[in-house]
């Protein structure tokens, strides 16, 4: 992936060492100034690089056993139509969708009979349309057909109990939020706060590519100080073309 790519070796090494030195990451500003590069571009499209490299890393794999599966909706830019563009300088707002799956397991204290969950593996994907169709292509290729899948009721996902083990429904409530799909609204929220926090504002033709680093991070947040390592690997045997 580095082949016939202006950025020195070592380079693609610092920017990898700091998109892995903290959970939350950096834009490609703050990532430029402490390279000391003069321009902006190089730095940016590496970085999508590696984010692409991290998706599809995290491609291989299915979620498994319990999950929970909502969508959340992200406010991304888009450009709008050139008359618009020349009035206005600059992009329309809209929101963009992305599917939210969570390997949960509920746990139940055999003494007080509460119950809490743990999480294993997590997945987020860009869902470009609101029928159920297109929601079954994605979750066909994100989770195993063994799994029981927690939803709500929406008519999105009309169609799942086709294609996994068991299919429960929930009416969406404040309690389903907080216990049903609890994991799966966390994941959002953070999501949404790293998000404002760092890029401020996000294209909606790159939402995956952030989505991809996020998660990528959060299936591996007790790696540690070997995330960076992992990321090495991920790179070598990614797919990605190179950058002439």
């Amino acid at each position: 992936m580095m082949e016939h790519s202006k950025l020195k070796f070592m380079t693609w090494y610092a920017i990898m060492m700091l998109m892995t030195a903290t959970k939350k990451g950096f834009s490609a500003s703050e990532i430029q100034r402490p390279l000391g590069k003069k321009r902006y571009e190089p730095i940016w499209r590496a970085m999508h690089k590696l984010r692409a490299a991290m998706g599809q890393r995290d491609d291989l794999y299915v979620l498994e056993d319990m999950i929970e599966l909502d969508d959340a909706f992200f406010e991304t830019e888009t450009s709008e139509n050139q008359k618009n563009k020349l009035k206005r300088g600059r992009g329309s707002r809209k929101q963009t969708k992305a599917l939210v799956a969570v390997e949960s397991t509920p746990l139940e204290d055999i003494n007080t009979g509460l119950q809490t969950s743990s999480c294993r593996f997590f997945k987020m994907k860009v869902c470009d349309s609101f029928m159920a169709e297109h929601n079954d292509e994605i979750i066909t290729a994100i989770i195993g057909e063994n799994a029981v899948v927690t939803t709500d009721k929406s008519t999105s996902y009309v169609n799942i109990s086709n294609y996994v083990e068991v299919h429960v429904t929930e009416k969406s409530t404040k309690e389903t939020t907080k216990n049903a799909l609890k994991w799966a609204n966390v994941t959002i929220s953070n999501a949404k706060r790293t998000f404002l926090g760092i890029h401020h504002k996000i294209k909606a033709k790159y939402l995956q590519a952030y989505l991809d680093e996020f998660i990528y991070k959060l299936n591996r947040r007790y790696f540690g100080e070997n995330l960076f390592q992992r990321l090495v690997i991920a790179l070598s045997s990614s797919h990605l073309p190179s950058c002439g």
